[in-house]
C-alpha cells in the first residue's frame, strides 16, 4: 500500500492514462470495473475463468453467458477482438447489452500494447505500428521491398524518385489504420473489432509484396513477353508471397496471440489485397473472409468499386514529394468526412456531397502524375530497354528456389523462395557479369548507364473509335516499316525495317478505363447523414471532362544516328496520315513535306500551323544535301 508520503517520492506512479506512461492495469470499464487481485494486470494472460470474473464485475452475470465463455474457451487475449459474430454465439441479444460489452472490451484494447514501435516517416510523420505488423516487417519477404524501386525506370528521369516499395507499404498500413479507426469512432454501431482493424492494416502493409524488379515494369512489360498467355499481376504475387511469409516465419501462432483467427483472417487479408475470385457472380456476396455486413472494409486498401483507397493516398503524397510535383489532394480531409451508409443491403464508405469537387481533383492529380512521371516518354523507354535486357538474360539466370530448384527471372513468380531473392539487384548482377551468355543483355544495360538510349521518334493519338486493340500491338512496328514515303516525294529516305522500331501504346485514364469513377461514389448530405446519394457530373460543373480515357502511341527508333532518326520520323508521320490519327505535335517540323498532303491536318489554323513554302524548301534542300554527303 502507498502511504501519504508516497506522493512525495520522485518515482511515484502516474495516474492511469497520463501522457507518456503505460497503465499498470487495464483501464476501468463499463460498470466501474477494476481487475481484482486474482486478475493479472495483463488481460492477455487471462484464462476463461478470469474472463468470467471480469464480465461479472462488468454486470454480465447471466450464467448461460458465462457457461458459453467457458465452452468457447474465450481467453483474455481474444477479448479486444470480439465482434458481432462472437456476440451472437455468446447469446448477447439486445443492442444495449452488445454496446455495453463492446465498451468494456474496447477499454481493454486501449491499454498500451507492448512492442508498439514508432517510425518517423517523411510523409506522415511519427507513426505507430502494432507489434504484429513489426513481426511481419522483420521478415526476409518484407525486407525484400527495400530493394524494389517504387517508380522503376522513372528514377533515371527524376533523380529524387529513389524511394522503394518498403516505405510506401508502411504508409498504406498507417493510413488504413487511420481510416478504419475514424469510422469505428464515428460509428460504433458498425461493430468494427480490433481484429478487423488489425487485418486491414496487415493488408495495407502486404498489398505490394508481389512486385518484381522495377515494380510495374516487371508485371506490365516483362512477364507478358516472357510468359505469353499467362495472366499474372503483382496482386497475385502479393497473395502468394503473403502466404509464404506467414508459413516460413511461423506467424500463425503469433497471429493467434494477438487475437486473430488464421483460418478466417488470412483469407480475409488476401481478399482485401486481391479482391474476390474472378469466378464469383455479381449477384452473390463473393467474399469469404467477412460477411456482407462488413462490406465497407473491402473499400479501404484496394477499392475495386471506385478506386478511392489508402493505397492511392499514400502514393500520391509520397511520389509527389520525391518527384518534386505538387499534390493537391488532402487525404486527411477525406478521412474527416468519411461515413458508412447502407445502399441496397450493402454498406459503403461515403463522403459529404460538398467533397465531390475534391474527388474530381484527386483523379485529376492521378492523371497529371501519369502524364508527367509514371508514363514519361523517357522513363517508359528505359523500362522497355530493361525489359528487353531481362528477356535476353532470362534463360541464363539461375535463382535458387525451394527444394534445390533453379528458377529463371520469368519463372521465379511460381516459387516464392526464389521470388524473395529477385529484386532490382538483378540489374547490377547482369551489368557486372562476365558471362558471355549475358553479353547482349549487358550491352543494353550499359547503354542505359551511359545514357545512350534509343531515340524518341514521336507521339500521336487515335480518334475515339479508332483506338488500337491490344491484340494488334505486336504488328505495329511492321505497319510503320511499310509506311515509307513515296519515292517521288522523298527518294533518299534511308530504308528501315520493323526491327528498327519500338511502339509503346500508353493508356491514360481515371482508373476505370472509359468510365467516370465518381459515378460509383456515394455521398451523404448535411440534412441526413445516413442517406446515400449519387451525384452526376452535370450536377458538379460544366467544365469537367467528357472523356475519361485516351490512348497515346509513342514510337522509338533503335538506330541512333541522325540519318536513321530522320528517316524514322518520315515513316512515322506518313503512317499517322495513312491511319487517320492526329497529327503529331511536331509533325510540321519533322516532316514538312508530308503534313501538307493530309487535308484534315490543315483545315483549321492551330498553334501548330502548316509549314510555310520557305520551310518546305529548306527541308527539301536539307534532304538532298544529306543524301549527297
Amino acid at each position: 500500500m502507498q502511504g501519504a508520503g508516497a506522493e512525495r517520492t520522485p518515482k511515484r506512479p502516474r495516474r492511469a492514462g497520463s501522457p507518456g506512461t503505460q497503465a499498470d492495469t487495464p483501464s476501468a470499464v463499463a460498470g466501474d470495473v477494476s481487475p481484482t487481485p486474482s486478475l493479472h494486470p495483463d488481460h492477455r494472460t487471462w484464462d476463461p475463468e478470469q474472463v468470467c470474473a471480469f464480465l461479472k464485475r462488468g454486470g454480465f452475470e447471466d450464467p448461460a453467458l458465462l457457461d458459453r465463455v467457458r465452452e468457447k474457451k474465450i481467453t483474455g487475449s481474444l477479448l479486444p477482438y470480439l465482434d458481432e459474430s462472437h456476440f451472437e454465439k455468446l447469446g448477447v441479444g439486445s443492442l444495449w447489452e452488445r454496446k455495453k460489452l463492446l465498451s468494456s472490451v474496447q477499454q481493454l484494447s486501449q491499454t498500451p500494447v507492448h512492442g508498439v514501435k514508432v517510425i518517423n516517416d517523411p510523409i506522415h510523420g511519427h507513426i505507430e505500428l502494432h507489434p504484429l505488423l513489426i513481426r511481419i516487417i522483420d521478415t526476409p519477404q518484407f525486407q525484400r521491398l527495400r530493394y524494389v524501386k517504387q517508380l522503376g525506370g522513372t528514377y533515371y528521369v527524376f533523380p529524387g524518385a529513389s524511394h522503394n516499395r518498403f516505405e510506401h507499404s508502411l504508409g498504406v498500413s498507417y493510413l488504413a489504420g487511420c481510416l478504419v479507426r475514424a469510422l469505428s469512432e464515428k460509428q460504433p454501431e458498425l461493430m468494427i473489432s480490433e481484429r478487423d482493424s488489425l487485418c486491414v492494416q496487415i493488408a495495407g502493409l502486404c498489398h505490394d509484396l508481389g512486385h518484381g524488379p522495377f515494380s510495374h515494369m516487371f508485371d506490365g512489360r516483362f512477364i507478358p513477353l516472357a510468359r505469353q498467355g499467362l495472366k499474372w499481376k503483382h496482386e497475385q504475387g502479393s497473395v502468394d508471397m503473403f502466404e509464404h511469409l506467414i508459413n516460413s516465419n511461423g506467424l500463425r501462432a503469433v497471429m493467434e496471440q494477438y487475437g486473430l483467427v488464421p483460418e478466417e483472417d488470412i483469407c480475409f487479408i488476401k481478399e482485401l489485397i486481391a479482391g474476390p475470385p474472378e469466378s464469383s457472380t455479381k449477384d452473390l456476396w463473393a467474399y469469404k473472409g467477412r460477411p456482407v455486413e462488413k462490406s465497407f472494409l473491402y473499400e479501404i486498401v484496394a477499392n475495386k468499386r471506385n478506386g478511392i483507397d489508402v493505397d492511392k493516398w499514400d502514393y500520391f503524397a509520397r511520389d509527389c514529394h520525391h518527384l518534386g510535383i505538387q499534390n493537391s489532394f488532402d487525404h486527411k480531409r477525406f478521412i474527416q468526412f468519411a461515413r458508412v451508409c447502407k445502399v441496397d443491403k450493402m454498406l459503403h464508405i461515403c463522403t459529404r456531397n460538398k467533397e465531390v469537387g475534391n474527388l474530381y481533383e484527386m483523379f485529376h492529380t492521378r492523371i497529371c502524375l501519369y502524364r508527367r512521371a509514371y508514363q514519361h516518354k523517357v522513363g517508359n523507354l528505359i523500362d522497355i530497354m530493361i525489359s528487353e535486357a531481362f528477356l535476353k538474360a532470362d534463360k541464363y539466370i539461375k535463382i535458387p528456389g525451394s527444394e534445390g530448384k533453379k528458377c529463371r527471372i520469368s519463372t521465379a513468380i511460381d516459387d516464392m523462395e526464389a521470388f524473395t531473392k529477385l529484386t532490382d539487384n538483378i540489374f547490377l548482377e547482369i551489368l557486372h557479369s562476365t558471362d558471355p551468355n549475358l553479353g547482349e543483355a549487358r550491352e543494353i544495360l550499359k547503354k542505359i548507364e551511359c545514357r545512350n538510349l534509343y531515340k524518341y521518334v514521336g507521339e500521336t493519338q487515335p480518334e475515339k473509335g479508332s483506338e488500337i486493340n491490344r491484340e494488334d500491338y505486336e504488328g505495329l512496328p511492321g505497319e510503320i516499316a511499310k509506311a515509307k514515303p513515296k519515292p517521288d516525294l522523298m527518294p533518299l529516305v534511308k530504308p528501315l525495317t520493323a526491327e528498327d522500331f519500338i511502339v509503346d501504346v500508353v493508356i491514360m485514364d481515371y482508373g476505370m478505363e472509359d468510365k467516370n469513377p465518381i459515378d460509383n461514389v456515394y455521398f451523404y448530405c448535411k440534412s441526413n447523414f445516413n442517406q446515400a446519394v449519387k451525384i452526376s457530373k452535370d450536377q458538379v460543373s460544366q467544365l469537367l471532362p467528357d472523356k475519361f480515357k485516351e490512348q497515346h502511341i509513342r514510337v522509338y527508333c533503335k538506330k541512333t544516328d541522325e540519318e536513321s532518326l530522320y528517316a524514322a520520323q518520315q515513316y512515322f508521320v506518313n503512317w499517322c496520315a495513312d491511319k487517320g490519327f492526329n497529327k503529331p505535335q511536331d509533325g510540321d517540323v519533322i516532316a514538312p513535306l508530308i503534313t501538307p498532303l493530309k487535308p484534315d491536318w490543315n483545315c483549321q489554323k492551330s498553334a501548330q500551323s502548316p509549314a510555310t513554302p520557305q520551310e518546305t524548301s529548306k527541308a527539301r534542300q536539307r534532304l538532298f544535301n544529306d543524301g549527297l554527303m
